[in-house]
Formats: C-alpha cells, sequence, structure tokens
C-alpha cells in the first residue's frame, strides 16, 4: 500500500480532495452531510453509502499518505 501512495503526488491528492472531496459546495459539502448522516445512524441507502465513500476517499488516501509518511520518519 505505501508503493501505491507514494506514486500519487501530493498535489494530485490535495486538488481531489478539494474538489472531489467537497463537491458540491453550496449548502454544504456532501462528504459533511453524508458524514453527519452516519453519525446520526441515517446512513441507510447504498446511494449514500456510495456516496460518503466517492467523497471521502480522497481524504482517506490523503490521511494515509501523511500517517505513513509521519511513522517513516
Amino acid at each position: 500500500m505505501g508503493a501505491f501512495l507514494d506514486r500519487i503526488p501530493w498535489t494530485i491528492l490535495i486538488a481531489a480532495c478539494l474538489t472531489l472531496g467537497l463537491a458540491p459546495f453550496v449548502p454544504e459539502p456532501h462528504v459533511v452531510e453524508k458524514l453527519r448522516m452516519l453519525f446520526s445512524g441515517k446512513l441507510r441507502k447504498p446511494i449514500d453509502v456510495f456516496d460518503l465513500l466517492m467523497h471521502g476517499a480522497p481524504w482517506a488516501l490523503l490521511a494515509l499518505k501523511a500517517l505513513t509518511k509521519l511513522a517513516g520518519r
């Protein structure tokens, strides 16, 4: 997994987080809405789970890349 994350440039991950990870921007980012649904127990529909995974994937990859870099140093 580390080799896969090393091949992804930081700029691409940050750009993905700021675009796909936060889209749509108004009225609130989709990932925020889905996380709110998850924590309140309302995330039940398959489309909502898919939305959370799709909008959360860039954030998860960015966090994993940062953690592997911090753990390696």
